[in-house]
């Protein structure tokens, strides 16, 4: 028998570590080249990564919800000597592991210590590195009880409890006090992570402008039925998304983002909008790109395909690539007003909601009309108050004469 380590591949996009979701095969079962193992996320995306080899998953080398460096072996596996190794991408072009080194057996893992080192250094990753910060903990006095002492959150949480005894002074149960416990990681822990970049860097203010959609929605009717006859659903975010980049492209200071290091602000002459879409596993935010040079059906068909493939789990990193800027649109849900938070490193967001039949003043006669709001959150430190007011009144303006869109 031969024994395999297998590492966490470089996934590329700047990615430097990945968290493990989800093992999708045990320890102990038996798997053919190219069956998926395990699931790991990233910053970029979440991927499946396949076993380069035939043989027997020996060992998990991070438990559920660790977090691992590329290069870090992530599980062992054992063949009979003659397997070949899978090859470094799957036909569907979705990355996935380099080829696994071979070892002479698995290294045991060491039992926790007080102080969890490698050469010196205390091995956490940088979420738990923050908790123990907040809390006003040293980490080198933790026990770490991860895989070669690497110290996870509830070893963190663990060091904060006080002792606790029993009391001759309890109050009385007064009825069922039912908690549940869900693991913090996955898609919420990446999304918690990049929200809070994001406040505590970007300096948010936030602006309200009300569309009178009435137009948007005869426009759209029309649309709609020249769609099916194409086989494509044209929603009113296919209009609004239409409507932002040709806005975008007149204020581009909203499409850009701010190069720190250089002191410089990347404006960019492109619009590639990332569009929040609510998942089975938590929010997402693919990318559709170059939307500026798109017609209102493209940029529809675009949309059903990025979100289909989001609600599904079949999104690859390069959906999340290169966004410019991000609309949200919880408008079928309802709501009709929001601040959203910025979506790091872009400079602005727009949040989309509800439409509703409300009365307002058309000339001297107060009629129905369909009417939403647009909000949008914006990085002070790149744009004025005055130029996101001027975005905003283009897009109602835009919207509310959708013929606009076409001049």
């Amino acid at each position: 028998m031969t024994q395999l380590d297998f590492r966490l591949p470089d996934i590329g996009e700047g990615v430097h570590e990945g968290e493990v979701v989800r093992w999708i095969v045990p320890e102990g079962a038996v798997v053919a080249a190219d069956d998926l193992v395990v699931e790991v996320m990233t910053d970029k995306a979440t991927v499946e990564i396949p076993s380069p080899s035939a043989g027997t998953i020996a060992k998990h080398m991070y438990a559920e919800g660790d977090t691992a460096d590329v290069g870090e072996i992530l599980f062992v596996i054992t063949t009979d000597g003659n397997a070949v190794s899978s090859s470094p991408e799957t036909s569907s072009g979705k990355p996935v592991a380099a080829s696994a080194a071979e070892t002479p057996a698995v290294s045991p893992q060491p039992a926790a210590s007080p102080v969890a080192e490698t050469n010196g250094k205390v091995l956490a990753a940088p979420a738990t590195r923050r908790l123990a910060r907040e809390l006003g903990l040293d980490l080198s006095r933790i026990a770490g009880t991860g895989p070669n002492g690497r110290i996870r959150p509830a070893d963190v949480r663990a060091g904060e409890r006080p002792a606790t005894g029993p009391s001759s002074q309890a109050p009385p149960v007064l009825g069922v006090r039912e908690v549940e416990r869900v693991p913090f990681r996955g898609i919420r822990r990446k999304t918690a992570e990049a929200m809070s970049r994001s406040k505590f860097t970007a300096t948010h203010f936030s602006l309200i402008e009300e569309v009178d959609c009435t137009q948007l929605v005869i426009s759209r009717n029309g649309a709609k039925a020249v769609g099916e006859e194409q086989g494509v659903k044209v929603t009113y975010m296919a209009y609004i998304m239409k409507a932002t980049a040709k806005a975008l492209m007149e204020f581009p200071q909203l499409n850009a983002e701010l190069d720190e290091e250089a002191q410089e602000i990347i404006i960019k002459k492109y619009v590639n909008l990332g569009v929040a879409v609510d998942t089975p596993n938590g929010l997402v935010v693919p990318v559709v790109h170059d939307v500026q040079s798109k017609g209102l059906l493209q940029i529809a068909s675009d949309l059903v395909d990025i979100a289909t493939r989001a609600r599904g789990g079949k999104l690859t990193p390069a959906d999340f690539k290169d966004s410019t800027f991000t609309i949200s649109n919880a408008g079928n849900i309802g709501g009709i007003l929001a601040t959203p938070i910025i979506n790091f490193p872009e400079v602005a967001i727009m949040g989309v909601h509800s439409m509703r039949k409300m009365p307002r003043c058309v000339g001297n006669d107060i009629v129905a009309r369909d009417v939403m709001n647009l909000s949008i959150s914006i990085d002070h430190r790149i744009v004025d108050g005055a130029d996101g007011a001027r975005f905003m009144v283009r897009m109602r303006d835009l919207l509310e004469n959708p013929t606009l869109m076409l001049i």
